[in-house]
């Protein structure tokens, strides 16, 4: 199966994955040299407790912003959730964040129109997936932000220009998307207890298949159009 489009784009994502880790490796060592606490969950877990109810809101701020503006994965921040909160509230925080994140984004594009979704997203995604929701319904939704690496924020503001409500949307989302977060929130809760080996093996699941469905989004989007919901 062909994941890449071209020589040229998979030599792209090794430099991006390269780059990835170059960028780990030296935020690692800044943060081990200025901030060791950070790399004791129990001792980062304590500092947080200093402020309270600021710090979980903080968190899903971050995780609601990430959706309408996406400059980092939202895994990401459940990784890091999970970390620093455990698998259970971590869970909740993010989840919250995205839910958050989603009903801005919606409510943004149902209130304001096609005009701002042009402005805010990639022209290339606004072609794609322009009338999707509305063709596959609330299965076919489901299926899409089930998958890791699709462009399920973008969807958010497309399903606001549908006649869907809300409500509806929301539960799609929260179904959907609470697999993917459920691991990975997991995984972090797994690494602040010291099981290394298991937690990155789980990411690298997550990872996988978050470069596959990206790769392969056209593909999967084609696909469950054509399934007739």
């Amino acid at each position: 199966m062909r994941i890449f489009a071209s020589r040229s784009a998979r030599w792209r994502a090794v430099a991006g994955v390269a780059l990835l880790l170059v960028a780990f490796v030296a935020v690692s060592y800044l943060v081990r040299q200025y901030f060791p606490f950070i790399f004791d969950a129990e001792q980062l877990r304590d500092w947080l407790d200093q402020f309270g109810l600021f710090a979980p809101l903080a968190l899903i701020l971050v995780q609601a912003t990430q959706v309408i503006v996406a400059p980092v994965p939202g895994q990401v921040i459940a990784l890091v959730s999970g970390y620093a909160f455990g698998p259970v509230a971590g869970t909740v925080y993010s989840l919250a964040g995205v839910l958050l994140g989603s009903a801005v984004a919606f409510t943004l594009a149902k209130r304001f129109g096609r005009p701002l979704v042009e402005r805010l997203l990639h022209e290339d995604v606004v072609t794609q997936f322009d009338g999707f929701v509305d063709r596959v319904g609330i299965p076919g939704l489901f299926l899409f932000v089930i998958i890791p690496g699709l462009p399920d924020d973008a969807i958010c503001f497309l399903s606001g220009l549908t006649k869907w409500r809300l409500r509806t949307f929301l539960v799609v989302i929260i179904v959907g998307r609470l697999p993917a977060y459920v691991l990975t929130v997991y995984a972090g809760g797994e690494l602040a207890a010291g099981d290394v080996k298991p937690a990155l093996a789980l990411l690298g699941v997550l990872v996988a298949v978050s470069v596959l469905g990206y790769y392969q989004r056209e593909r999967i989007r084609s696909v469950i159009g054509s399934l007739g919901w």
